[in-house]
């Protein structure tokens, strides 16, 4: 980074302030905060309930379904993923200069979900690989400070709400295993969270992926501290970077091979696969569990990646990874289909295959802008060929680095190259390897060809990096409410550039590259018109109370939601007996399903009431961005139910295209109407004897959703995409602009797997 001393060559105070200054940042260290001990009122609370139990009253019935007599339970909203700035990504995105919002420390990620989403219950989940001995310690003492007011620890005359909390906190972290080039060493991000938060009920420190780069500072210490004379109102967040990576790099690593119950309190710990983290968390023995999140988001996913290699019993814990996040502010991880950002051929060697009908490869994409310059640069027409086939190589063989193959490429270079254009708000170069579907679909098949499947529940969360939990109740401040960001001065963001190299007519393999950081190994850029705010997990709870919300969990009873809050319902009926989602059946009939959703409610403008008791104006703003969680009486309309019909894997290699049926059944809802009920049967089910999963999706009627058009394609008469309008997080588009587009936001339920009884 160049930044002028001009101001400071010849004025000798200025030196000496820049000297003081250097060493007023060396002993900075981010504090947790503390939390607002101001509870949600007990009659807000209960107004939430009360509220449920009116809609699921007052639903019209339709003609042909059943109704059930069995006691509603209540239906919770969380999020469970989300990240502080104890996070390492999370706390250079915060950076003023980049257009983050400062410290976002765990006592914020509190007050936003009482105060701002209105939330039940929620987790932290900081980057294992930065939470220190300190770090993990003040994240404990956070939770358990959040979760004691919440039970009536606090100080003012509302906290009397002991029996019902307003807000549940689980504590966690995540293991961040990314293999950003080889396809077959990455097993992709997982949450742990657990039930407990008392010292002596939890690990003594956070497990995390090995890092390369774990406790390197993205810049030195003169670096930081000029860029605290440059924005020198935030000047002591610049002040601390690199005191926040020196605590990392200063933590011993912890012994291999050794129980980690055996190892010291202050060191730190890798698990450098699956199959380690979930050995030394049982070591432990304490209640938890593993959620595997963003599996499709090719930012971080190479090419080629799928779910097979974890789908055995050394690498896969059906006790402890029964949840899958399907839906986050990173995207839609839910849809497969057959096309691949790269194929293989009989010596399983990478190659570049061709477009389909509606897909098109990012490496095939790169081929085509090398061959465009070659040929207008009047090269030979055998060599342009010779370069297209190159450069197509040279995309495939970087991994998730592919862009940085195509010197001087920008954005808009990409077109629409490997999107899902027919899924719903798929994440950045989607892989179909790695999305719910395919999960369910495949079966791992032993030496004596005993099956072996995922079971995963579903739910959504929202990934969000600055502290703010259920960040989709209103889509408005995309710089804040999603994870886009970017530098917001024009001749800043010149300096920071991701590509300033000349658009030569050639190709440039990644092993002549050195030094990439870890920005640049990843197209941010492109990356910024694809945020979302975040989803949601719903469950199915006898009540409010932590175990009670943990059982739901537990048992599946759970559904996603990408970030309103519809209320839903999937049951297998089977004479008086009612399964719910999440529930494993055995029949020897054609199974009855019902299906029953109801619209969320239309926000009004501004906050409750009672949240002016609690923040002022400036609070307000600073953490909710001025609105807040604040629903009215009419609910948004429920416009579809759809049904998908997945057949796990009979025998090895089953071809999966006729395995997954999306949707299988669909159902117009009443017009206008906010619920809407339907019943179905599969007749076929007892004919083709095998076992069948379903799951039922609620579609609300489109309403504008931030990047909801992703990257704004401009297409020809035939739908094809030829020039894109992105959303930047820079100062290429304006902070003031949500880049809204037209959603149906929707509800997931957690599948019901059922079984033949000859089985």
């Amino acid at each position: 980074m160049k930044i002028s001393f001009k101001y400071f060559s010849s004025n000798a105070f200025a030196l000496l302030f820049v000297t003081l200054l250097l060493l007023n940042g060396c002993d900075r260290h981010q504090e947790p905060g503390a939390a607002n001990d101001f509870v949600t009122p007990p009659e807000i609370v209960a107004d939430k309930y009360a509220r449920q139990l009116s809609a699921n009253q007052s639903a019209t019935q339709v003609q042909d379904v059943q109704t059930i007599h069995h006691p509603r339970k209540p239906i919770l909203f969380g999020d469970l993923h989300v990240h502080t700035t104890f996070s390492p990504d999370a706390f250079i995105t915060a950076l003023p200069i980049m257009g983050g919002g400062g410290s976002r420390p765990p006592a914020m990620a509190c007050d936003f979900a009482r105060y701002c989403s209105a939330l039940d219950f929620w987790s932290i989940n900081d980057h294992a690989e930065g939470l220190t001995p300190l770090r993990w310690q003040e994240t404990k003492d956070a939770v358990r400070e959040c979760n004691a007011i919440s039970n009536g620890g606090g100080n003012n005359s509302n906290n009397t709400n002991n029996s019902e909390p307003d807000l549940v906190t689980f504590l966690g972290w995540e293991w961040s295993q990314v293999s950003h080039y080889d396809a077959k060493q990455h097993y992709g991000h997982k949450n742990v969270i657990f039930l407990d938060t008392e010292d002596d009920k939890v690990p003594s420190r956070p497990i995390a992926a090995p890092q390369d780069q774990l406790g390197k500072a993205p810049m030195g210490a003169l670096a930081s501290n000029l860029l605290a004379l440059r924005d020198f109102k935030n000047r002591a967040y610049y002040q601390g970077i690199q005191q926040y990576y020196d605590e990392i790099a200063e933590t011993a690593k912890c012994a291999k091979d050794i129980d980690s119950t055996q190892l010291p309190d202050d060191c730190h710990e890798t698990a450098k696969d699956p199959q380690t983290l979930f050995a030394k968390l049982n070591q432990w023995g304490f209640e938890h569990m593993v959620i595997p999140h963003g599996n499709a988001w090719g930012l971080n996913t190479p090419p080629g990646t799928t779910f097979d290699k974890q789908l055995n019993l050394a690498q896969h814990s059906p006790e402890q990874q029964f949840l899958f996040e399907l839906y986050s502010g990173h995207g839609n991880s839910e849809e497969y289909r057959d096309w691949r950002a790269v194929a293989y051929d009989i010596e399983n060697r990478a190659y570049c295959p061709s477009p389909s009908d509606n897909y098109e490869p990012c490496c095939w994409r790169a081929g085509k802008i090398i061959r465009e310059r070659c040929d207008s640069a009047g090269i030979d027409q055998q060599e342009c060929e010779q370069r297209e086939l190159l450069a197509q190589q040279n995309f495939i063989d970087a991994g998730v680095s592919g862009h940085l193959t195509v010197p001087g490429q920008t954005t808009n270079d990409w077109l629409n190259c490997g999107q899902c254009d027919d899924c719903f708000n798929a994440g950045m170069d989607h892989r179909p390897g790695t999305t719910a579907q395919y999960a369910l679909a495949i079966t791992h098949f032993d030496e004596q060809q005993k099956p072996l499947n995922f079971r995963f529940g579903f739910i959504g969360s929202s990934d969000n990096h600055s502290a703010r939990a259920g960040t989709g109740y209103k889509e408005l401040g995309r710089l804040g409410s999603t994870e886009a960001h970017g530098v917001q001065s024009k001749k800043m963001a010149r300096q920071l550039a991701n590509d300033k190299r000349e658009p030569h007519p050639y190709s440039i393999s990644l092993s002549e590259m050195s030094d990439i950081g870890l920005n640049r190994k990843r197209n941010m850029e492109r990356q910024a018109s694809f945020w979302l705010t975040g989803g949601l997990v719903a469950v199915h709870s006898d009540n409010r109370q932590r175990e009670a919300i943990w059982q739901g969990l537990s048992e599946k009873e759970v559904y996603a939601t990408s970030g309103d809050r519809i209320l839903l319902w999937f049951d297998l009926v089977e004479q008086e007996n009612v399964y719910p989602m999440g529930s494993s059946v055995s029949s020897s009939v054609a199974p009855q399903f019902q299906v029953k959703a109801i619209g969320d409610y239309q926000q009004l403008p501004g906050c409750p009431s009672y949240i002016d008791d609690a923040i002022d104006a400036e609070q307000l703003e600073n953490l909710c961005l001025g609105e807040c969680y604040n629903p009215g009486d009419t609910r948004k309309v429920v416009e579809k139910i759809e049904i998908v019909r997945i057949r796990p894997q009979a025998y090895p290699n089953e071809p999966l295209e006729k395995l997954i049926e999306d949707p299988w059944q669909s159902f117009d809802c009443p017009t206008n109407q906010s619920s809407c009920e339907v019943s179905f049967t599969d007749a076929e089910f007892t004919e083709s004897n095998r076992q069948t999963i379903y799951y039922a999706r609620a579609i609300q009627q489109a309403s504008p959703a931030i990047n909801a058009g992703g990257l704004r394609c401009k297409r020809d008469a035939n739908g094809v995409c030829i020039d894109v309008d992105p959303c930047y997080g820079d100062f290429r588009t304006d902070s003031e602009d949500n880049c809204l587009a037209p959603n149906r936001e929707r509800a997931w339920s957690s599948p019901i797997f059922v079984y033949p009884s000859s089985q």
